[in-house]
């Protein structure tokens, strides 16, 4: 399934500032940490809680979040379904890594074990 060019350009246009906390939200509603998250964001992106804080604070769109961030070699072995798309499927490379990092937090927030979530690093 492919995105469209607005879609793409809707994710890329977002803040991550605006999603973090629903991120915060969806894991410890199922009784995960806002530090097993960070300890997901920090795996996929290389960031650790000082220069999320920053970006954070920047209100940084997504298309900048993810051009300063060192995506994890394995971040190819994420997976499946999410919001209708199929995340190995996803052209649009920036679309593709917001995707992973969705869905990321959907596995933490359903109890997936974070060794797992973290694709066995």
């Amino acid at each position: 399934m492919n995105t469209t060019d607005k879609h793409n350009e809707r994710i890329a246009k977002m803040t991550f500032a605006s999603v973090y906390p629903m991120y915060i939200a969806k894991v410890t509603a199922k009784g995960r940490t806002k530090e097993e998250l960070h300890q997901v964001i920090a795996w996929l992106t290389g960031f650790d809680d000082e220069k999320l804080k920053v970006l954070i604070e920047k209100k940084v769109t997504f298309e900048t979040f993810f051009q300063f961030a060192s995506l994890h070699p394995n971040a190819g072995l994420i997976t499946g379904l999410i919001c209708g798309y199929r995340i190995e499927e996803i052209e649009n490379p920036l679309t593709q890594q917001v995707r992973y990092l969705d869905k990321l937090v959907d596995e933490l927030a359903k109890g997936r074990k974070i060794v797992k979530i973290l694709r066995g690093s």
